[in-house]
């Protein structure tokens, strides 16, 4: 097959790893004599979409970046295969000499077949004497991962030749690459062309009748000298813990990136609910048996209210008839938006106030209201919220009185928030927090599914430093391939959640997120194998007292680039952890003392946060007293 691809294209054989790389693809997708469906299908349970497949070694049409205002703004490529970790098409540029990741392009899948010549008289023709074959340069800069970068087309002939294995079979950790995921439809086209169109068409019209409920727009004409803002169609299938979908989500996002600062937008800041908030507030509600309910809203941005004047181009397959030369006046905010999400909190926080909601000064993202012996507190994440209480009544008063106001979804008692898994014993009044499922998933997004174990997240002795970059072209080779940042990104956020166990192993992999070598590659895969082995590690609040209890230390000199110290801290509540950090100290201590006194004092900031932020909830009888830290 790869012969063949390599034969009908006008491609050198130095490309023969793309073509491997296709043909893989595309037998993935399709079925096999053996078993009627397909390896992807059998794999993931679901079928997949052959829309966005191409024919190998045809030409394109690729918008260039910058051009000069007389020049061309598009070249001609060849297409050459499909990029494993994001969307889009790998193309070769033979004026740049370079493969480089698109999402959109012209393919002239029609012209190539029309124009074919059958490659084989024009081999044997250039074979037939004693002539070497025309050298063809190799590109010369590799934007994608290259499995054959290192290659120069030479004679051809069995011997001698270096077999690279291609990326696809290259796991970054002991494991063979998983089957390419589904992918969600990525423009309007796609989308109805798709297998689950008239999913999609049904999520794209509820998004539609909710722009008009909410009044969102009005048809206008254009005035003169005015650009609008395109827009474009989001698909998301939002799937359940066994992985089967459950709902399809279309949501209509603004071009925000070509807003103007001063002209379309002015201020874009909006607090969030911060982690340590919520779990102190969880801890409160094992301790308290407090009722714990969550509710989505639908369309939060569209809430918003606008104080400049926006202009939007229709959605794509809802152009009015009659009025196709109008534009949308937005009245209210919508996704995309630079302001969005600043302008539905300030309308969020107008509306529960005027319900009689307190904020609390030390967390804008959580208001509190208190009458006699009934209170309700309420987190906002965005547009998830919790309602915390202990009455059934007030909390009914207060869900019903929210879905007057926005268009609500009731998800009923809490199961699930930002990833995090919610687990209650009402009768032993305990709540753990999970994220064994967020774990499998990023173990097997970077192939460590089926590493080995790991005893304890950061390895006894390891000194990493910068100096440990790769020493030579095979070590620069391998990390540029390696998603070193994701990783660690994914790993932070396992951290901030409810993995504080791994919080200093991460801090320290964090260091060299510039330039990591195999060393610091290494680092991280071992706390992936920590990580595997204790999957179901959970944090837990016993609902003991509500006594909060702090806990310091540090090192000294531990980082041997700058000499600085590592402080670490920890404060728990009601029989968990409720705040955790481990950070490189701002100043290079000269004696272990100092350090331990500059970890004291970062420390002592986070109490006194602490001890306010509990004074404000009035439910913690302990909270005026001081907080004890060893």
């Amino acid at each position: 097959m790869v012969r063949s691809m390599l034969s009908y294209s006008t491609l050198p054989i130095s490309f023969w790893g793309y073509a491997l790389q296709t043909a893989i693809y595309i037998l993935n997708d399709v079925p096999s004599k053996s078993v009627p469906k397909t390896p992807h299908e059998l794999w993931t349970g679901r079928k997949p979409s052959l829309q966005h497949l191409r024919i190998f070694g045809c030409p394109a049409h690729v918008l260039k970046g910058k051009t000069e205002k007389m020049e061309s703004r598009s070249e001609t490529c060849i297409f050459v295969g499909y990029p494993k970790e994001t969307k889009g098409y790998y193309f070769y540029s033979p004026s740049d000499l370079k493969v480089f990741i698109l999402t959109n392009a012209k393919f002239l899948e029609k012209d190539y077949m029309n124009d074919f010549v059958p490659r084989s008289r024009i081999v044997l023709n250039e074979m037939s004497g004693d002539t070497i074959p025309r050298e063809v340069t190799q590109p010369n800069q590799i934007v994608s991962s290259d499995p054959t970068q290192d290659q120069q087309p030479t004679i051809p002939r069995r011997s001698g030749r270096v077999r690279i294995q291609p990326e696809r079979y290259i796991g970054l950790g002991e494991s063979v690459e998983n089957l390419p995921d589904d992918d969600d439809p990525y423009t309007y086209k796609e989308a109805m062309e798709d297998v689950d169109s008239r999913h999609w068409q049904k999520a794209m019209q509820s998004e539609i009748e909710s722009m008009f409920d909410n009044k969102v727009w009005s048809l206008v004409d254009l005035p003169k000298g005015i650009k609008p803002i395109g827009c474009k169609w989001v698909y998301k299938r939002k799937r359940g813990m066994d992985g089967k979908v459950e709902t399809f989500k279309a949501r209509l996002v603004a071009k925000g990136y070509t807003q103007k600062e001063g002209i379309d937008y002015e201020e874009t800041f909006s607090p969030v609910a911060m982690l340590k908030s919520i779990r102190i507030l969880l801890s409160i509600a094992a301790s308290l048996d407090l009722e714990i309910w969550q509710m989505d809203v639908k369309t939060a941005f569209p809430n918003g209210s606008l104080d400049e004047s926006i202009y939007m181009m229709q959605p794509e397959g809802f152009i009015e008839k009659g009025q196709m030369e109008k534009v949308c006046k937005l009245q209210k905010s919508i996704y995309g938006l630079k302001q969005a999400s600043r302008s539905w909190n300030i309308r969020f926080d107008q509306a529960v106030k005027g319900f009689g909601f307190i904020q609390n000064p030390d967390e804008p993202c959580v208001y509190k209201r208190i009458k006699g012996d009934k209170l309700v507190f309420l987190i906002l994440y965005v547009n998830d919220i919790l309602l915390i209480g202990n009455d059934v009544g007030v909390l009914t008063s207060v869900k019903e009185w929210l879905a007057k106001q926005f268009d609500m979804k009731d998800l009923g008692e809490a199961r699930f928030i930002l990833g995090i898994q919610v687990i209650r014993d009402r009768k032993n009044r305990t709540i753990a927090l999970s994220q064994a499922s967020y774990i499998d998933k990023i173990l097997s997004r970077f192939s460590m599914q089926d590493s080995k174990k790991g005893t304890l997240p950061f390895r006894h002795g390891i000194k990493l430093s910068k100096e440990q970059v790769p020493k030579n072209e095979h070590e620069e080779q391998f990390m540029s391939r390696v998603p070193y940042a994701s990783a660690v990104g994914s790993l932070m956020y396992a951290m901030l959640c409810t993995r504080p166990d791994i919080c200093f192993a991460v801090g320290i992999v964090s260091r060299f997120q510039s330039k990591p070598g195999p060393d610091h590659w290494t680092t991280v895969k071992h706390i992936f194998k920590y990580l595997k082995r204790t999957r179901d590690n959970m944090l837990v609040y016993s609902g003991g007292d509500l006594i909060p209890v702090g806990y310091i230390d540090s090192d000294f000199q531990s980082d041997s680039d700058s000499r600085k110290s590592t402080s670490g801290a920890v404060f728990t509540i009601g029989g968990g952890a409720i705040i955790w950090r481990s950070i490189k100290q701002s100043c290079i201590a000269d004696s272990t003392m100092e350090a331990e006194y500059v970890a004291a004092c970062e420390a002592d900031k986070e109490a006194v946060w602490l001890r306010q932020f509990l004074i404000d909830l009035e439910v913690v009888p302990s909270a005026n007293k001081q907080i004890t830290i060893y």
